[in-house]
């Protein structure tokens, strides 16, 4: 039905608006995506700026599995998670500034113990066709691991993320204000 309904719309010509839960449905379809939360638009963006660039936490967990990570930008391109500096590409944020950080499951790569950012042990393993998703337990959190190759439960690895992977976010300074901010 997503192709024919992609199809409808280039062959005729028209815009429509299309209301769905369905994350991948929305990615799949959307030539923009508008999230919402409580009545309020959280982001509004192209399938690929909302899933690789999400404003906030909200955005980040709804669109997609997350490792989402409280931490610090100690200063542009630098940030501090785990107990461990990263280096990023993100700047603009200030510095010792907390922020929180979005790493996606695809984004974690797995290497030998010792060979990594952080070492750790895969805790959890289940097979889901195209690829294993792993629960890796690593400085303290429970890393979301989705990965071609299939480490036993138990496995002790090493975890590194690209730094172009590594999406910072401003933290809201309250709950409320998640639900309401958005730059215009």
């Amino acid at each position: 039905m997503q192709y024919e309904l992609i199809r409808l719309k280039n062959e005729l010509g028209i815009t429509f608006i299309y209301v769905t839960h369905d994350q991948e449905e929305a990615l799949t379809m959307s030539d923009t995506i508008v999230v919402m939360n409580q009545g309020y638009i959280q982001q509004i963006g192209t399938p690929e700026s909302i899933y690789n660039e999400p404003e906030n936490a909200f955005v980040a967990d709804f669109i997609g599995d997350s490792n989402i990570i409280d931490s610090v930008m100690i200063r542009d391109k630098l940030v501090s998670f785990l107990g461990k500096k990263w280096d990023c590409v993100d700047t603009g944020f200030g510095e010792n500034k907390p922020v929180d950080v979005v790493i996606r499951p695809e984004d974690v790569i797995l290497k030998e113990e010792g060979a990594g950012t952080l070492d750790g042990v895969v805790s959890h393993l289940i097979f889901k066709g195209v690829h294993y998703e792993m629960e890796v337990m690593a400085g303290g959190f429970e890393w979301l691991v989705h990965s071609t190759s299939m480490f036993p439960v138990g496995t002790k690895i090493s975890i590194s993320v690209d730094p172009f992977n590594i999406q910072i976010m401003n933290k809201p300074e309250s709950e409320d204000e998640e639900a309401v901010r958005i730059e215009e």
